[in-house]
């Protein structure tokens, strides 16, 4: 289905945005990887599928790195026909604890790498008439948790930012629409299970019973491999006139 096109998938490393990759990989299109630490495991795993796969390390807090990183898009790969904004990072405290690098580096990463990506990508989508850009947000795109006041500031940015640029392409081939997953065992949600686990003195199971009983009524995580069948979604005809949505899968989390 998507056989010539490129898709630029940021934090793909591991977690949700591997999980997009592969996915997208899946229906043939390139792609270029992006993200911190091992890169050569990640992009075998890709490369396996029998596509074109590259890596951009740039650093998502860094406009100049991003503009690089859609250079070497364009050069390499002949454009981005698909961007993927899933980099993302978490701190948990509240408000009047909250250290103001922390909300700087959140609102960097989470937000305005979204905002530089896309505003690079449009460009060479409008040339095309044919683009997707999918922003992975969050539940706390559309509710909130308390003391996490930088991350649900950003992901509530997200389908903001979302809503403008869908509506300023409306008009072309160009789709603009977020992904709202509850949680998704990734390194990041283990780490928060692992820490409630020590904090309170109980298992491992017991921590993540509690954690998905909080929030999702499914009690059950939303996979990658889920996700990124949203996004190939979002990708194919089907969804053209998608446009603009946050797209909950989340186990029913903002359902209540």
């Amino acid at each position: 289905m998507l056989n010539g096109k490129t898709a630029l998938v940021t934090g793909s490393t591991s977690g949700i945005g591997l999980g997009i990759a592969l996915e997208l990989a899946k229906q043939g299109a390139n792609i270029i990887l992006n993200g911190f630490g091992d890169h050569a495991g990640p992009k075998a795993e890709v490369e396996a599928l029998g596509v074109k796969v590259g890596y951009s390390g740039a650093d998502m807090s860094k406009p100049a790195e991003i503009a690089t990183m859609i250079d070497y898009a364009n050069t390499e790969f002949g454009g981005v026909d698909i961007l993927v904004n899933n980099a993302g990072i978490q701190y948990v405290a509240p408000i009047e604890e909250f250290p103001i690098e922390k909300w700087d580096s959140i609102i960097a990463i989470n937000l305005s790498a979204a905002f530089h990506a896309t505003r690079l990508v449009i460009p060479g989508m409008r040339a095309k008439n044919w683009g997707r850009v999918i922003s992975v947000a969050s539940a706390h795109g559309l509710v909130g948790s308390a003391q996490k006041v930088a991350y649900v500031a950003a992901k509530h940015g997200i389908v903001g930012m979302t809503k403008v640029v869908a509506l300023e392409t409306a008009t072309t081939g160009i789709t603009v629409n977020a992904i709202c997953p509850g949680w998704v065992l990734t390194p990041l949600v283990q780490k928060q299970i692992d820490d409630r686990s020590a904090k309170e003195g109980i298992s491992v199971a017991q921590a993540t019973k509690e954690l998905l009983g909080e929030k999702e009524p499914s009690l059950q995580f939303t996979t990658p491999e889920q996700l990124g069948g949203l996004a190939v979604f979002f990708c194919s005809p089907a969804a053209d006139n998608v446009r603009g949505v946050a797209w909950a899968n989340d186990g029913g989390w903002t359902a209540q």
